[in-house]
């Protein structure tokens, strides 16, 4: 077989060769700007099948995807032994647990998601629980209300299953190859990613994504504690390690992950100086600090953003505050259940 090496646009659909016996194969997501979703299949890593990085979402269309991919560089999709999940959001998690239900496959997640996933049990939806609760605090709840409302996607029990090993820090072995297991909080608090020190290949998730920034603490478990200011250390963690190539959720293989992470954490450093910034000398929630800055690369304002990525704005923005907050740029006072900031003097 002519090996493919990764090129071209990210998300068109088929099978792309990293390397010799790693391979990236985006599947396709229902209805959502990111278009794809990557997942990694790693050959002559398990003496019993493939290791499987990131699962997808459980739709039809990503199943007859993943079984072409498999085809052509001779597989099946009994074939998956192991799938390593880098977080809990459904374009990563629910068709792991459909495969392990369909193959007998072996899931892992970090264990950081467990109070998200117990929390999917209690609430039997899907629904970002955690983000509307950040948007009520942030002065937001008729659009906390909105998005409740929304259709996000029905929520089906047998996709949200706990995985078969629960992960912390620690090194996963494969036949010859390890693979690192490195908690990453920040986009979940669960986050993992996988580094492969010995060929040089991060599987970064949605931790260090090459075109976007991450939505931070995008939860379904109960708020708490500072998601950026643990993203932000995350991030710094990364270049603790040797510099690998970046193979991202979202996007396509980059040589640097230094490169890309010291580019994510100055956009942060310039989201911070911009949200001082439009916070003024006055007092303010989240939700008008966020309606004063622009978003995304485009720089567009906040009231042409879709409700589901004002929510996003919303969160992120209220995460950059509690930075600053942390930093004694800025105080925080709750007042009728939303938190108020003060620019310090």
């Amino acid at each position: 077989m002519t090996q493919r090496f990764d090129q071209g646009p990210w998300a068109e659909p088929g099978v792309r060769t990293v390397q010799s016996g790693v391979h990236r194969v985006p599947l396709p997501l229902p209805n959502d700007g990111l278009h794809a979703v990557n997942v990694y299949l790693l050959e002559n890593l398990a003496e019993d099948g493939l290791v499987m990085i990131d699962g997808g979402w459980a739709i039809p269309e990503a199943r007859k995807a993943l079984e072409e991919a498999l085809a052509v560089i001779g597989h099946d999709l009994g074939d998956i032994s192991h799938i390593l999940v880098t977080h809990i959001h459904r374009d990563h998690y629910t068709n792991a647990v459909e495969l392990r239900r369909l193959l007998g496959s072996r899931v892992y997640l970090g264990a950081g998601e467990r109070p998200g996933l117990e929390m999917l049990g209690r609430l039997r939806s899907d629904e970002p629980a955690g983000s509307l609760d950040t948007l009520r605090r942030a002065g937001a709840a008729e659009l906390a209300e909105r998005i409740r409302r929304m259709d996000h996607g029905g929520y089906d029990p047998r996709v949200w299953e706990a995985p078969d090993r629960w992960l912390g820090a620690e090194t996963l072995s494969f036949g010859s190859r390890e693979l690192k297991v490195v908690p990453t909080p920040g986009h979940t608090k669960g986050h993992v990613v996988f580094l492969d020190e010995q060929r040089g290949l991060l599987f970064s998730g949605d931790h260090v994504l090459p075109h976007i920034t991450p939505s931070i603490g995008f939860e379904l478990a109960e708020p708490g504690g500072r998601p950026l200011a643990d993203y932000l250390d995350s991030l710094r963690l990364m270049t603790r390690y040797a510099d690998a190539r970046l193979l991202p959720a979202h996007g396509p293989v980059a040589d640097s992950a230094h490169t890309r992470v010291a580019e994510l954490l100055a956009h942060h450093d310039d989201r911070l100086v911009k949200s001082l910034s439009a916070l003024g000398e006055g007092t303010a929630d989240a939700h008008a600090v966020a309606r004063e800055l622009g978003w995304t690369r485009r720089n567009v304002p906040f009231g042409e953003l879709s409700a589901f990525n004002q929510m996003l704005a919303i969160n992120e923005t209220a995460a950059h505050l509690d930075v600053l907050v942390l930093r004694g740029q800025v105080t925080m006072a709750s007042v009728n259940g939303v938190d108020q900031y003060t620019r310090v003097r």
